[in-house]
């Protein structure tokens, strides 16, 4: 088995955090009982994805909140805001104020964008402005500077009874150090570099214009990988030792039954077909799902050329399975993928 560069020191989870329309409290309580769980598991960190007008979770912030008062360590991350749907100035305030409850254990994960499907929703959302909103990298910029505490107005001081401040408030001092960019591509990678955020790199990419050594459009889903999270290191003031997140769908199967392990290869089998070649006129490539025992997980992660650059991961949970399928999972991912991995629980 080939050694990694980098023994893992970080071990997340992602989930979407589905619910059924007609009991949605009971879908997010599971998510909440999730993240409990990865807390007593040694987890170092559990992510959650943003949904709009799905039956997924809509408000992650507000989520965090919640589990920041059920759980006093694990970190809790987005993977991702899409920042479309926000204004950074009251994204920031909220963000911070989670911060502040957690302890500083908040670790938003943001990409830009227009959001999914806006022609058909944009009258709801920017009825006034639809047509120049501006979804480029410069609202994450306008978020950066908001959360690291530039100025957001020319004004403070007193006024009457009321005390204002210049900038966002609370200002969480570490929360700047923890903003993340979800990106697949290498403009998104440098970018995150030149502005020293952290990077989020997960199971799709972009196969953009790259050739390889012989001369063929080079179309390798870890070798794209790899190019991003070292063109984001390349421009990041940190180099080297900049943060980079892997987020694989990994799912173990040691101590599942026999029909869960039915269900999750027939799972990969359905997704298989799509990381065969670039997809769409996007050009996304897809990373295979990875089913099997926590040994050979372990031997295809150490083979994988990516993985072998990172030190932290967040495996992302498969989004249509049971409660019960995310507890086997985890734990096995805690107690024999992980130590397979060179990782050992916090805690």
């Amino acid at each position: 088995m080939p050694p990694t560069s980098r023994p893992l020191r970080k071990l997340g989870f992602l989930t979407i955090g589905l619910f059924d329309e007609a009991d949605p409290r009971r879908g997010h309580e599971s998510t909440l009982e999730i993240i409990e769980l990865g807390e007593q598991l040694g987890f170092d960190s559990a992510w959650l994805r943003h949904r709009h007008l799905q039956y997924g979770i809509s408000s992650p912030v507000a989520v965090m909140a919640a589990a920041s008062q059920r759980t006093s360590r694990i970190e809790l991350g987005t993977a991702v805001i899409p920042l479309g749907w926000e204004n950074p100035l009251r994204l920031a305030e909220d963000l911070a104020t989670v911060d502040i409850l957690s302890g500083g254990r908040i670790n938003p994960g943001v990409s830009v964008g227009p959001p999914m499907h806006y022609d058909q929703v944009k009258e709801a959302l920017y009825p006034d402005t639809a047509d120049t909103e501006d979804f480029s990298y410069e609202r994450v910029r306008r978020l950066l500077d908001f959360v690291r505490g530039r100025s957001a107005t020319d004004f403070s001081g007193v006024e009457g009874f009321e005390v204002f401040s210049d900038r966002v408030q609370p200002h969480s001092p570490g929360l700047g150090s923890r903003l993340w960019y979800g990106g697949g591509s290498l403009s998104s990678a440098r970018w995150a570099g030149e502005h020293g955020m952290n990077f989020l790199t997960s199971s799709v990419v972009k196969a953009e214009s790259r050739e390889a050594a012989d001369g063929e459009a080079a179309v390798d889903f870890a070798e794209i990988q790899l190019s991003h999270i070292r063109a984001f290191r390349a421009h990041h003031p940190d180099g080297d030792r900049a943060r980079v997140s892997q987020g694989l769908v990994v799912i173990p199967t040691d101590s599942a039954s026999p029909e869960q392990r039915a269900k999750y290869e027939e799972f990969a089998a359905k997704r298989t077909p799509r990381t065969a070649s670039p997809q769409g006129p996007a050009r996304l490539m897809f990373a295979p799902d990875i089913v099997g025992s926590s040994e050979d997980i372990a031997e295809r992660l150490h083979a994988h050329a990516a993985f072998r650059e990172v030190d932290e991961v967040a495996f992302a949970l498969p989004f249509t399975f049971e409660h019960e399928d995310y507890v086997q999972i985890l734990t096995d991912m805690a107690t024999k993928l992980g130590p397979a991995l060179g990782w050992r629980p916090a805690g």
